[in-house]
């Protein structure tokens, strides 16, 4: 076994390329608003039906340029695709800043949209490029979860800074403004990428289409296609609602007590995050030991869903945010697996990546709405209830041979 993760070690060439993969990922993901973006939107005087509305239109708005982008990326350069993405974030934050407006916030989120479409599957794509020309396209699972764990550790990070800022301004927009840095540094980054990253071939307009629509026309492709993003959809649609089970959580223990609701939640949000994302870290960089495991943890993510739901309607606080800690993980877990297995199925890689992507992005549209509606009218809960009784049936639906 020792012998075993040696020769890994020097298998992974951890060069200056390697190191770059991990600083976009670890800069990506110092988004100091994530921790609080549904507290943000609340103070802004938001109700949950019009949260849900954003999280549909940024959903909505990023599945319409998905695969556009994602084949501009493989058309025209994937560098180009990057640099558009960190620029549109950055527009999106300053809005979210100088502004309180609802629908200024509806502009904001269609630029987030744009930075998403032009980001999704094109940098896993550049990656992929670099372990082809490195003769390393059979540690696909292992490469890509070590890049994604330095992404979680930035968001690890990211948990303890955003507590610090919140706690000592008492202001959920200053984090706006703040993550403009990390963006505006990644930026240099990726324009340090080497040229030969930027395509996977010299293809024509006409052959890169016909190489995509080629991976999704195949039923094997598209079921293995909502197998993985059926799980990622419901995810991405709860993940934030950690926020409020936590604020909940805060009222209810007796520390910290002369102080803002503001400043009590902001201490436990950055404990809760930051151990939350050391442990997803640990199971991207381990992933690949569950390369056999879709269908089970797609059906334990349906059970953990729901009975973070019923954890939440009988107020145990505790238990809700230990079954997040889980779904996060199995997130975790599944997304390197799901990436390269989704990534042997064409050489339009940027292009097919989108289409994950942009499925992902549907059915997150659909979930975004209903949780927003169903917790407006009958509570967090009761919505994540709901959510993890359809993951369930997805679970049987989607299931995968040998996965």
């Amino acid at each position: 076994m020792i012998l075993f993760f040696a020769r890994l070690r020097v298998m992974i060439k951890k060069d200056k390329q390697f190191r770059k993969f991990q600083a976009y990922g670890f800069l990506k993901n110092l988004r100091f608003f994530e921790p609080f973006f549904i507290l943000a939107f609340l103070s802004a005087g938001l109700n949950y039906f019009q949260i849900g509305v954003l999280y549909t239109i940024r959903s909505l708005a990023t599945n319409i340029l998905e695969v556009p982008t994602g084949v501009f990326a493989d058309l025209y350069g994937r560098r180009k695709s990057m640099i558009f993405s960190m620029i549109s974030y950055i527009i999106s934050f300053l809005v979210f800043y100088f502004f309180k407006s609802f629908l200024l916030f509806v502009v904001a989120m269609i630029f987030f949209s744009f930075g998403e479409a032009f980001r999704t599957g094109t940098h896993k794509a550049m990656i992929f490029q670099y372990l082809k020309l490195n003769n390393m396209e059979d540690l696909k699972v292992q490469y890509y979860g070590a890049t994604r764990a330095a992404s979680q550790l930035g968001s690890a990070l990211n948990s303890l800074l955003t507590a610090v800022i919140v706690f000592f301004s008492g202001d959920y927009k200053l984090i706006f403004l703040l993550a403009v840095i990390p963006y505006v540094v990644n930026l240099v980054n990726l324009s340090t990428y080497p040229k030969d990253l930027d395509f996977s071939s010299k293809k024509s307009k006409k052959e890169t289409l016909k190489d995509f629509w080629g991976a999704i026309s195949n039923w094997k492709t598209l079921k293995l296609l909502l197998n993985a993003t059926s799980y990622s959809a419901i995810f991405k649609s709860l993940k934030d609602y950690l926020q409020p089970v936590i604020e909940s959580f805060a009222l209810t223990i007796p520390i910290f007590l002369g102080v803002s609701k503001e400043k009590r939640t902001s201490v436990l949000v950055g404990i809760i995050y930051f151990g939350l994302y050391i442990l997803t870290s640990m199971a991207s960089r381990n992933s690949w030991k569950f390369k056999k495991g879709l269908n089970l943890t797609l059906f334990l993510g349906a059970i953990t869903v729901i009975l973070i739901g019923i954890s939440y309607v009988y107020k145990l606080y505790f238990l809700s945010i230990i079954f997040f800690f889980f779904l996060y993980i199995l997130e975790n877990i599944r997304r390197p697996i799901a990436v390269s297995y989704i990534s042997e199925k064409s050489e339009a890689l940027a292009s097919v990546l989108s289409v994950e992507s942009q499925v992902k992005t549907f059915l997150s549209a659909m979930f975004s709405f209903l949780m927003g509606f169903l917790s407006n009218e009958y509570g967090i809960g009761v919505g994540i209830m709901v959510l993890g009784a359809i993951l369930l049936v997805f679970s049987q639906i989607f299931k995968c041979k040998d996965l």
